[in-house]
């Protein structure tokens, strides 16, 4: 089968491997879609935590069920998408309920070689059914899922203030999901373009462009004067991190979705004095993978809104250094098979 390999930062080449055999317990998936995402781009740049190379990119995926074993209720030829967060099972994060954060997590992709291949070997527990959704709106699940998760973290009550910062595709998911619990989103980022896409795509109300306006001052205008009683960064951005601190409200949550290499700084009285909350949100679960499903049948989110850039397998390496490029506008990026 074709492969398509991250070798070194900046550098991807093609090659062939052996399609993977059946083993017991694990499915096999013929891929339609990769989606790429912030992950593979920073991995890409060498940006990226928790990376070595070489490394099979790709966990925004969808497909055609190939071949089973210990997948009650799956058929063979079914599309299907997977949460892409292998955990152990036995860890105290596995013990608590939270598979998404354990301890001993691979993440395809990642930790392991992702579904840049024709063919992808996955544990039969990661399966998720289609859900009579497209191949497009199916690999775009995952994105979804890690903003629903980051919502569902933050508690949200109807009629809150909620600043999302970063309208890139994991910022604007978590923006859909924020509107759908009823929340009053700001949308914060320095690309006016993305504003423009929160604005006439997803139907923010209220955007801010932090390079051309005091963030601050135009937060407490939005607010009357109250802040956000949530915030929540998508960049992962270490000064956008840093600067969010100052935007929340008193009382308020400060989630962390974007992921950097260096440190948090925040001043400890200006947070204390807030009885503020800091948590951090990382991947998602099935409970989440089920819920953008459900928005997706049920309308309330569009997946076709986020495509802006479709590829052929054959066309990904050359196109892939493009798309880290601002000016090229993209905000999703498709590859078929």
């Amino acid at each position: 089968m074709k492969t398509l390999t991250c070798i070194t930062p900046g550098s991807m080449d093609y090659g062939e491997a052996q399609k993977p055999e059946l083993k017991k317990d694990h499915a096999i998936i013929r891929i339609r879609r990769i989606g790429i995402c912030g992950t593979d781009l920073h991995a890409f740049e060498g940006t990226q935590p928790f990376f070595s190379y070489p490394r099979v990119l790709g966990h925004e995926l969808s497909g055609e069920l190939a071949e089973a074993d210990g997948a009650p209720g799956f058929e063979i030829g079914e599309h299907v998408t997977f949460i892409p967060y292998f955990n152990c099972g036995h860890c105290i994060a596995c013990r608590m309920g939270k598979p998404n954060c354990c301890a001993k997590i691979a993440v395809c992709g990642v930790h392991i070689d992702g579904g840049m291949v024709e063919y992808l070997r996955v544990p039969s527990y990661s399966l998720v059914h289609g859900e009579g959704l497209s191949f497009d709106a199916l690999a775009l699940v995952e994105p979804l899922a890690i903003g629903a998760h980051g919502v569902r973290r933050a508690g949200i009550r109807p009629g809150e203030f909620v600043a999302v910062i970063g309208a890139g595709p994991i910022g604007l998911g978590i923006m859909e999901f924020a509107r759908i619990s009823g929340a009053q989103v700001i949308a914060v980022d320095i690309n006016e373009k993305r504003l423009e896409f929160c604005r006439d795509k997803i139907k923010v109300a209220h955007t801010i462009n932090a390079s051309a306006e005091n963030v601050e001052a135009a937060l407490s205008t939005i607010t009357n004067g109250d802040f956000p009683t949530v915030v929540i960064d998508a960049t992962g951005s270490q000064r956008a991190i840093n600067d969010g601190f100052r935007y929340l409200g008193h009382g308020g949550r400060y989630v962390l979705v974007g992921l950097q290499k260096g440190d948090i700084v925040v001043s400890h009285p200006e947070f204390h004095k807030r009885e503020a909350t800091l948590m951090s949100s990382r991947n998602a679960t099935r409970q989440d993978f089920e819920h953008v499903i459900r928005s997706m049948k049920d309308g309330r989110i569009d997946p076709t809104n986020y495509i802006t850039h479709r590829v052929d397998f054959e066309e990904v390496k050359e196109e892939f250094a493009s798309w880290l490029d601002p000016k090229n506008g993209v905000i999703k990026a498709i590859v078929s098979l």
